[in-house]
């Protein structure tokens, strides 16, 4: 049955992670039902300290007003823009060529914290980090693997909601190619500078398996709902939202939703003013093969991807934004 929410559900993690065997199996269907809906839920009890979280946007804040020449030093074109920072109006959503009014920086896996023996170790840049804020790297870091461990558990969840072994993505994003992008939506000082279409992210869907986002600086997120009316998604500053993305859609032909969402521009006499937001993009290893599962086709719902591994479908990902060339 189709559920047109009005808000995003919200959850609690610890239902999951140490609740009852009741309450675990609650958490499952709630999740399920929420991801065949609208793609969104919001968690708490996630790990994420506010105190954390409070020190990794200062930590952005402040790089955020560093000269752009400064900022365009930790710059990697090469590498795809996958690590360091990616200068005002370089990513567009799929199918547009206007850039979005953001820049941002990514942070990937700690290459220390990876074993030699793991091929995978060699598949990764290293992150690099503005010399400009000491505290940017331990911040940052400290983020990911509490972001990292959220979005393992709530795997977990997915699979047993998809009758698969609890485990089975265990092995899918250990060391897998997840990413912290800390954003910063410009102000704009002359709204006739800009193109007419440009907004602060186009609408989109994620690339990855799911996305973990903590409370942005202020509001501006919207979500498609199923019946075409977009809806604001707003989460109380001891959650997180954690929403489907385009890789897990895939993998379950559809039965989970990547749902289209977008950041819009704020009203004209705010468009002066500065956003911050910071997403934990989480993605599996490149190898993982993300066939349609076959327990989601069938004759109502027949299979609608052709077969691809996850390295394969980031690549042509970031083509089409305008990341890679």
């Amino acid at each position: 049955m189709e559920i047109l929410f009005d808000e995003i559900p919200s959850l609690d993690l610890a239902d999951f992670t140490a609740g009852s065997p009741e309450k675990k199996a609650e958490f499952v269907r709630k999740l399920g039902e929420a991801y065949q809906n609208i793609g969104f839920v919001a968690i708490k009890n996630h790990g994420l300290s506010k105190e954390l979280q409070d020190r990794l946007y200062s930590s952005i804040t402040t790089f955020f007003t560093l000269p752009d020449a400064v900022k365009s030093q930790y710059e990697k074109p090469e590498i795809g823009y996958q690590r360091g920072y990616t200068g005002k109006g370089k990513e567009h959503a799929k199918g547009r060529n206007t850039g979005d009014l953001k820049e941002f920086y990514h942070v990937g896996q700690d290459l220390a914290t990876i074993p030699d023996t793991d091929p995978i170790k060699s598949e990764y840049p290293a992150n690099c980090w503005p010399e400009e804020i000491p505290q940017f790297k331990d911040d940052a870091l400290e983020a990911y693997r509490t972001l990292e461990n959220a979005g393992k558990q709530m795997l977990r969840a997915i699979a047993i909601n998809l009758d698969l072994e609890e485990t089975y993505f265990e092995d899918k994003v250990a060391h897998g190619n997840s990413i912290l992008r800390q954003i910063h939506y410009f102000p704009i000082e002359n709204p006739e500078a800009v193109p007419s279409d440009a907004v602060r992210a186009a609408e989109h869907g994620d690339i990855n398996l799911i996305t973990l986002l903590m409370g942005a600086s202020a509001d501006g997120l919207q979500v498609l709902r199923r019946d075409g009316k977009w809806i604001p998604i707003t989460a109380l500053p001891d959650q997180l939202v954690v929403n489907v993305g385009d890789m897990l859609e895939r993998f379950t032909n559809k039965k989970l939703k990547s749902t289209i969402h977008r950041v819009v521009n704020p009203p004209r006499e705010k468009m002066n003013t500065s956003r911050y937001s910071i997403p934990f993009f989480m993605h599996p290893r490149s190898e993982m093969d993300l066939s349609c599962l076959s327990s989601c086709i069938s004759e109502a719902q027949p299979k609608q991807f052709t077969d691809i591994t996850a390295g394969e479908f980031l690549e042509e990902r970031l083509r089409e934004l305008g990341l890679r060339k």
